[in-house]
């Protein structure tokens, strides 16, 4: 697909990296909105999303992309929403009672109850189509995991006729059934991240890029149908690889493990225990170790800077760098760890805690 009337659209928060990295691994071309008459020259429009919905719905409004947003769905315009891109079609959300939605969508966001799990839903979960005769629209694979964070759900009302016409599959978390996708005409969109959500993920996102825009903006109906809680959910256990990285005496940064943080070699190379500390142990580069452990079914990465986040993070180049390829290459959830708070540059300039995360976040990190 060519992609030159493929736009994304960026409210201030969105993960954008994370899903520009997937399509072009994909091979799909694209632009970003960045004024109000750019939804003119967009002929199909994604909206990434990982946030508050009281920031998303505020972000579009100072932005002036509200109005010009709702003007676009209504045109017809493909449209795919992802995660708040999801949400912000609805009414209203719980997360922010003063808050507006699209209204596209004639239900409202709820909260997820904790009596008999966890919140928020955060990992790996199936989702099931409500029509029984479909088996992968969308790409989507009943048999396959997708990857969720969210505390807030469009709950599914099968008996709200306006509401459930929306719905198209759906996601069981304890005893809880949400809407996983909706689609109707024009509009599909996700709860979970494809674009995290590693091969399957990927499978959505370009299934979707390449059906032709007609298809797109033409979705069939899905009929309503009563669905119940099953004994159990479809949330799965995930493997998390963590890697240790710091730099060392060459200035590189390495994949390293030790006892308490201890990484430096005791044995000399003939076996013989060495009476002072020796090279930094080196398991291997840490954008090599990402991408392989992803290839081999990793569910998760984190990478952990070990040293460099005691000193000054904004600072800390080579890890950003690090972060930025790694996501390049692994399309499942990576993680940063290693002290991120508020600090402050050796030339005085303060940094809080969140500007910290959000410069590693726009790198790529989940």
């Amino acid at each position: 697909m060519s992609g030159q009337g493929l736009y994304l659209l960026d409210y201030g928060a969105g993960n954008v990296q994370s899903l520009a990295n997937s399509l072009n691994k994909l091979g799909h071309s694209f632009q970003c909105i960045s004024s109000p008459e750019d939804f003119d020259k967009a002929t199909s429009l994604i909206f990434p999303g990982v946030g508050a919905f009281e920031s998303a719905i505020d972000g579009l409004i100072s932005r002036g992309l509200y109005e010009p947003l709702r003007e676009y769905i209504a045109s017809g315009k493909p449209y795919f929403g992802i995660c708040i891109g999801m949400q912000v079609l609805f009414r209203s959300s719980l997360e922010s009672p003063t808050s507006t939605g699209l209204g596209i969508v004639p239900s409202d966001i709820g909260l997820f109850s904790n009596v008999d799990k966890s919140v928020p839903h955060m990992g790996w979960n199936s989702v099931e189509f409500l029509d029984p005769a479909e088996t992968a629209h969308e790409g989507i694979d009943p048999a396959a995991r997708y990857y969720f964070v969210h505390s807030f759900r469009a709950p599914y009302d099968w008996e709200h006729a306006d509401a459930a016409q929306w719905a198209h599959t759906t996601t069981q978390y304890g005893q809880e059934i949400f809407l996983a996708t909706v689609r109707k005409g024009n509009v599909f969109a996700c709860q979970f991240h494809p674009e995290k959500s590693g091969k399957a993920g990927l499978r959505v996102l370009d299934a979707w890029l390449r059906s032709s825009e007609a298809e797109r903006a033409t979705s069939p109906p899905t009929p309503r149908i009563a669905r119940h809680p099953n004994p159990k959910d479809g949330f799965t256990k995930r493997v998390v690889a963590c890697m240790d990285v710091r730099s060392n005496d060459a200035g590189d940064l390495v994949v390293t493990k030790g006892d308490q943080y201890d990484v430096r070699e005791r044995t000399s190379a003939d076996g013989v225990q060495a009476q002072a500390a020796g090279e930094v142990r080196n398991l291997g580069k840490p954008v090599a170790l990402a991408a392989r452990y992803y290839e081999e079914g990793a569910d998760e990465l984190c990478l952990m800077n070990i040293t460099s986040f005691r000193h000054s993070p904004l600072l800390d180049q080579p890890m950003l760098a690090v972060v930025r390829a790694a996501a390049e290459t692994v399309y499942v959830p990576l993680t940063i760890g290693g002290g991120i708070k508020d600090t402050v540059d050796p030339d005085g300039t303060p940094h809080s805690a969140l500007e910290v995360a959000g410069t590693y976040f726009r790198a790529g990190a989940t």
